[in-house]
């Protein structure tokens, strides 16, 4: 009997995990646009950022997901700590609708809602329709594990065991409850799914093998565990990525505790404004389960509570957690750090932050040209900005690589066309921005050659030269404004720019062999300068290889 009950649980628990993540793959790549401009929409306004959170967290299905995505945001810099807080309270009352979903009766039409889902996934051609299907075949899923280990406790021998099993937990006293809260954190934690527990907690209690009070108790500590998965994904993270986990874990764990003595007046309030609420289900669901219903709003009850009670305490709660991680002394840089590989269960908003590493990338190019440009106009050496070029060339040669390790892990999963497309096209950018830090410090590199060996520029050498940087660096501004505003109307205006600018350092060139010619140089000093000029023209064709990126052309 017992292997019988644990071979039903166990698979039924897989099915139904696996219906969540196909559902959340589903939904996400049907609402993959919308969901990035919620994302990139998120302000420091905490009523809106917890909004944002609501509505992601109940389109991909699970508040773990959101957590560690956000983790991963504030870790790149595409969000700020109070946006990742006010997120993560809205996270926690989006959890709640997989309740809600889990108490409606149409458990019986799980198996056929999989059925016709499967063909429509397996046979359509168009992708839209494929991943709808993808969602309604993970809805099926849902419903069909649910009914499985449903099946498991339907019998009057295993309901006996099962009830004499679970006496050990029973919420009809303070320590009973604080006991239920243990034991739901901990399963959490094992299984790192509330979804799970909850669906767990729903069929023990539907069957009557844990009371009302019992399973409340079990949601109370499901609240906690679900926090050591944004935890993990923090470790080795910046210190606002750290920020943004504990800020998760004191919300909740506080979040709990503060209701457990106020546990059984919370009931009876769940009780009184149910008798509202019963008729209404009961005349429109067939076959209404009271009790599911119940602990669907004891979970959304308490964490709406919890999110009403904390949104005005955000900036204390951010202070605090400021005090717990204090800043490192050494400055840090945002960057991709190894993901924790949930945030590849979200490829339509884990673009995002990729995306947001191409604009790092683009802003440090600009950045070094311009350090490099007060280098060449300045008569002294600065050895500070010299550092600063060659640090920032390190820099993006592991942006780059983390950029493409996490793009390529991305790409080996179902991912919607279209994310796959920006998926490219951002591998291709972090190469193309690569490269032009190399050519600059290529420049930067000639420029302390011709120090080195006592050498220097004529004064016509000097000022073309400048002037040729001047125009490449305005050229980079211009394309990197267009990616940032996302300009597909780039293209024409790039390219002519483009020949001006080839132009300019051709007649460049002919000057300085003239220069040349005359012995107003020497030869080391002719060929360092005309190494710079071909960095300078190298650094423009990458330039134009992004916009004709951007424009859609490569």
């Amino acid at each position: 009997m017992i292997l019988d009950i644990l071979f039903k649980v166990v698979g039924g628990l897989g099915i139904f995990l696996l219906g969540m993540k196909y559902m959340s793959e589903g939904m996400q790549a049907v609402a993959g646009s919308r969901l990035r401009k919620m994302i990139s929409a998120v302000t420091d306004n905490r009523v809106m950022a917890c909004a944002m959170g609501t509505l992601i967290t109940g389109i991909v299905q699970s508040s773990s997901v959101t957590t560690v995505m956000v983790v991963g945001f504030v870790n790149s810099g595409f969000m700020t700590l109070m946006q990742a807080i006010g997120v993560i309270l809205g996270a926690n009352i989006g959890t709640t609708v997989t309740a809600w979903i889990i108490a409606l009766e149409i458990g019986k039409f799980g198996l056929p809602l999989l059925g016709v889902a499967a063909f429509f996934f397996l046979f359509s051609k168009r992708e839209r329709m494929r991943y709808t299907a993808l969602t309604v075949l993970g809805l099926g899923m849902v419903f069909f594990g649910l009914t499985i280990m449903g099946d498991a406790f339907d019998t009057p021998e295993v309901e006996k065991y099962l009830t004499n099993v679970f006496s050990v937990m029973d919420a009809t006293t303070l320590p009973g409850v604080l006991k239920c809260a243990f034991l739901g954190c901990l399963a959490t934690m094992i299984v790192q799914s509330s979804s799970a527990t909850i669906g767990i907690t729903i069929m023990l209690a539907n069957s009557g093998i844990i009371g009302f009070e019992t399973a409340a108790g079990l949601v109370l500590g499901l609240n906690i565990g679900t926090t050591v998965t944004a935890f993990l994904a923090s470790i080795g993270t910046s210190t606002n990525a750290k920020r943004a986990a504990y800020a998760h874990i004191i919300f909740n764990v506080i979040g709990t505790l503060w209701l457990i003595p106020f546990f059984f007046a919370y009931i009876r309030g769940i009780d009184a404004i149910f008798v509202h609420l019963q008729d209404f289900f009961a005349n429109t669901q067939e076959d209404w389960s009271d009790i599911k219903a119940k602990i669907a709003l004891v979970h959304t009850g308490f964490n709406l509570i919890n999110a009403l009670i904390f949104l005005p305490l955000m900036k204390p709660l951010a202070r605090l957690v400021e005090k717990l991680v204090p800043e490192k002394k050494v400055a840090e840089i945002n960057r991709l750090t190894y993901f924790d590989i949930r945030m590849l269960d979200t490829p339509a908003l884990g673009i995002v932050q990729s995306k947001k590493q191409i604009l790092f990338m683009a802003e440090s190019v600009e950045n070094m040209a311009d350090w490099l440009g007060e280098v060449l106009a300045s008569d002294e050496q600065i050895d500070d900005l010299e550092h600063k070029i060659f640090h920032y060339e390190n820099i993006l040669d592991n942006v780059q690589k983390e950029i493409v390790v996490f793009l390529s892990s991305m790409m080996t999963g179902q991912i919607p066309h279209d994310v796959m497309e920006e998926a490219r096209r951002e591998m291709r950018m972090a190469d193309e921005y690569e490269s032009l830090s190399d050519y600059i410090v290529n420049v930067l590199k000639g420029h302390i050659k011709l120090r080195a060996n006592q050498l220097s520029y004529s004064e016509e050498g000097r000022l073309e030269l400048i002037n040729l940087h001047g125009k490449v660096v305005e050229y980079i501004r211009m394309v990197n404004a267009a990616e940032r505003d996302e300009n597909a109307d780039i293209l024409g205006k790039a390219q002519s720019d483009s020949e001006i600018i080839t132009r300019q350092m051709k007649e460049y060139r002919s000057l300085h062999l003239q220069r040349l010619s005359e012995r107003k140089t020497s030869p080391l000093s002719s060929l360092v300068f005309t190494d710079m000029l071909n960095n300078y023209r190298r650094m423009k064709d990458h330039a134009l290889n992004i916009a004709e990126v951007i424009a859609g052309e490569k």
